[in-house]
This record gives structure tokens, sequence and C-alpha cells, in this order.
């Protein structure tokens, strides 16, 4: 017989971080991608040496496409969570979808409105990124449709929150504003950047959460994690290396060295968070608290 968790006495609990997640983006996430001025943007990239641009288009194109790839690829497992009659973290997942649809949205705007590109920019996606974004992503979040096991989860959450966000993404943040802001160009591109890492830094945290909460609830997890976290890093690295190819100087004045250190740098981050969670019981992660995985805003 069907039981409705809204009409229950237990109803909605408001204290656990997917509830209070859901919330913060009811307020922080309802930016307009159409809203974001490209009036000065159009300028600058008219104003870009033929190196920055292809420097930029590379970032974009690997931008766009992985924003689609987390839109297409998170139904599995908002589906999975409402099997399992977790109603708050299916309702903040669909604030999450919501919210990966308007990135691919702002992504491609750049393209149409301030590159005013003419091809297809999936030429820059080079093997390694092919292998994550190609293959493991949706590998492992389509698994599970036929195998929503606390295994496939970890494996699929991996992928999605601790690489694709917590690594690529953060490291392709910092690579925006380090060529950028300094200079002060790209503006329009550059406060869309900052409202999609606050969304991201939710989604994270989010994937963050449920990671604790598996690796607290089976012990066999963490495992699953280590050796998920083991087979993807390498692509994750070669996915910055393939941006800087062996460039020993990049436009704007950046070193290609920052950005292998930073992504370094967030994937520890997030090893630390995961670690903590393997002394922590179920009951302690409900009262976990934004800041303490990195949840912004």
């Amino acid at each position: 017989m069907r039981t409705f968790t809204s009409t229950s006495v237990k109803g909605l609990r408001q204290d656990i971080l997917p509830m209070r997640l859901y919330h913060k983006a009811k307020k922080l996430g309802t930016w307009d991608p159409k809203d974001i001025d490209l009036t000065q943007d159009k300028e600058d990239w008219k104003n870009f040496t033929d190196k920055e641009r292809v420097l930029l288009l590379k970032l974009i194109s690997l931008f766009v496409a992985g924003e689609e790839s987390v839109t297409v690829d998170l139904l599995p497992l908002i589906q999975v969570m409402a099997d399992e009659g977790r109603l708050e973290e299916e309702m903040f997942l669909t604030t999450f979808l919501f919210e990966e649809a308007k990135h691919v949205e702002m992504m491609r705007r750049l393209l149409d409105e301030v590159v005013g590109i003419q091809e297809d920019v999936s030429q820059y996606h080079k093997e390694n990124y092919k292998k994550i974004f190609y293959e493991y992503l949706p590998e492992s979040m389509n698994q599970l449709k036929h195998d929503p096991s606390p295994k496939a989860q970890a494996e699929a959450s991996v992928t999605y929150n601790m690489i694709v966000e917590g690594v690529l993404a953060e490291t392709g943040y910092y690579a925006f504003y380090r060529s950028l802001e300094q200079i002060g160009k790209m503006p329009g591109l550059l406060k869309s950047i900052e409202y999609l890492k606050k969304d991201e830094s939710r989604h994270i945290g989010y994937g963050t959460y449920l990671l604790s909460r598996l690796i607290a609830e089976y012990t066999s997890i963490w495992d699953v994690v280590n050796k998920r976290l083991a087979l993807l890093l390498p692509y994750a690295i070669g996915v910055v290396n393939d941006v800087l190819e062996n460039e020993t100087s990049l436009p704007f004045g950046v070193e290609p060295s920052e950005f292998i250190q930073y992504a370094q740098q967030q994937f520890q981050s997030r090893m630390d968070i995961l670690e903590r969670a393997r002394n922590r019981s179920v009951d302690d992660l409900y009262a976990i608290k934004e800041q303490e995985i990195g949840v912004t805003g």
C-alpha cells in the first residue's frame, strides 16, 4: 500500500542537509541566464589575441558539454532517491536539475552571442575528457536504472559530484577567474561563473552528504569510493593537461602549474571531508553544517 511522507506523522525533515539546501536553492538559484549582460564581453572578445581566444574557447567547450552531460545524466539518481522514499533529497535534486539546465543555457549563450561560433567545438574534447564525460559519467549514472545498490550510488556520486563537479568544474572556475578577473575582461562571463559556482557548491555539498551517508551506513563503501577515485583522478588531471597542451606559458600571464595544483587541492579537500564521515554515525550526518562541506551562500 502506498504511503505519503507529507501526510505522515514524521512529515518533512527540515533539519537535514538536503532540505536546507533545497531552501537555499529556492532563494539563491533563481538567477536568469538571459539577464546576464554580454555587451562588454562581445567587445572584449574582438580584442583578444588568437591564442587568448583559443584558450577561452577550449574552456567554454569543455564547460558547455560538461553542463549538458550532468543535466542529461542526473535523472537516474533522482529516481533512486524517489524509490527509496527520500523525499527531502528528491526535492533538492529537482532544483539541482533545474540549475544544471540553466548552466547549459548560459554557456551556449557565450558561444552564440560572444564567440559567434559556426563550428562544432567538441573538437576540443580530448581522450581524457571523453573517458569521463562520454564513458564513465553516463555509464555510472545509467547503471542506477537497474542497480540502485549503495555501491552503484557511491560510484555514480564519486564520478558526478567529486570528479566532474568537485575537481573539473571547480578548476574551470578558477581558470576563468585567474585569466580574466585580473585584467577586467569579460564581466558577463565572470558574473555567470559567480552564479554557477554558488549553484555547484550546493550540488557538491549534496554529493558529499550522500557519499558520507553511504560511508557511515556501509563500511564497504569507503573502499568503493577510493577505488573509483583512483580510477578517475588520472583522467581528471589529464583533462587539465590537455587544455594546457604542454605549454610553458599561457595567455593572460597564467602559469600552467597553477591549474594542476589547484585541481589536486580540490581533490584533497573532498577526500578530507569524506574521511571524516568514517567516524560519524548517520544521525550525526543529519546535523552536518553547510560550511563543513563547503557550501557557499
